[in-house]
């Protein structure tokens, strides 16, 4: 049997990374034409292009995004292997790139990342914060916080707790167009939308015995990100659908008030993804655990399952 050609894949999943062959050349510690004549030889192997190449853009064809994952797990399996034979005898280190929404990230991942650099002074955290979706394969992402009902997917997923979602208003604003009494009510609300979920427009609910609803909602705001909708809820404009730990503190200030408390609002979760492959380098598997342990016991309100 022949064996595949590893270090090909290895860097084409460099280059699917770095967007560049330069560039996986830099981080790989090769020269540009190693990496262009790996790249020509597993592409003559399969029979098929990975990249369409201009002289101002390299993007991936349908197979090469087809098989992108495949390499990033070569390579990532690869490296933690190595990475596993040095460690034995040394402490973690080197860097890992995590990803988490933009506010939770503030909130709840500076105060403990730095414990944990404190912890493991060989590693290096790479942290993004965006409510937009990761393409963590893709992105050479280690390590990846989600808020939401998880698709079916490989990556592997770690649930570390059940997150309220709250309808809330300002006081003076229920005042005036009324307080919901059911979900239906919403739609003659001024509802703010959040536009990072499947269905933007269409709230449903659930309430213990099991009767469920759905509405559709519009108002005078869209926005990808959760926080930016606060000043406008705060002023009275409307109402939005949020998680507690967004909100906590302008609810028990009385700046904002729930509503329908007795329905839920959906299934979404905290959850860690990592990509698939069995092995991972022991800084990543440090973070892993530190990150379960900490947002498990620390999160607060994240913990609160929004199930009646």
């Amino acid at each position: 049997m022949k064996l595949p050609d590893f270090e090909a894949w290895a860097i084409f999943a460099s280059v699917v990374e770095h967007r560049s062959f330069s560039a996986a050349a830099d981080a790989l510690g090769v020269s540009k034409a190693t990496v262009s004549k790996a790249i020509t030889r597993l592409e003559g192997k399969l029979q098929t292009s990975l990249f369409h190449r201009t002289s101002r853009r390299l993007t991936l064809t349908d197979s090469g995004r087809g098989l992108a994952e495949h390499a990033q797990r070569i390579l990532s399996e690869g490296i933690a292997a190595d990475e596993a034979a040095f460690e034995l005898a040394s402490a973690p280190a080197g860097l890992v790139r995590l990803a988490a929404p933009l506010t939770f990230g503030i909130k709840h991942l500076g105060p403990v990342l730095a414990e944990f650099m404190t912890m493991h002074p060989g590693i290096k955290i790479d942290l993004r914060l965006s409510d937009a979706f990761v393409d963590i394969v893709g992105e050479g992402i280690d390590i990846a916080l989600r808020i939401a009902e998880l698709p079916d997917s490989s990556l592997r997923a770690r649930r570390l707790g059940a997150v309220s979602t709250h309808i809330v208003g300002a006081p003076g604003y229920f005042d005036r167009a009324g307080r919901p009494r059911h979900p239906a009510d919403l739609a003659h609300h001024a509802c703010f939308v959040y536009t990072n979920t499947a269905t933007p427009e269409l709230w449903r609910f659930r309430r213990a015995g099991g009767e469920e609803a759905a509405v559709r909602i519009d108002g005078p705001v869209r926005t990808d990100n959760g926080d930016a909708m606060l000043p406008a809820l705060r002023a009275g404009l409307g109402v939005a659908r949020l998680p507690g730990f967004l909100i906590d503190e302008d609810l028990a200030a009385g700046r904002l008030e729930a509503v329908l408390e007795e329905w839920s609002g959906g299934s979404a979760g905290l959850h860690l993804l990592t990509p698939p492959g069995a092995l991972r380098p022991a800084r990543v598997e440090a973070l892993i655990e530190f990150l379960t342990d900490r947002l498990r016991r620390t999160c607060g309100d994240v913990h609160k399952d929004s199930t009646p």
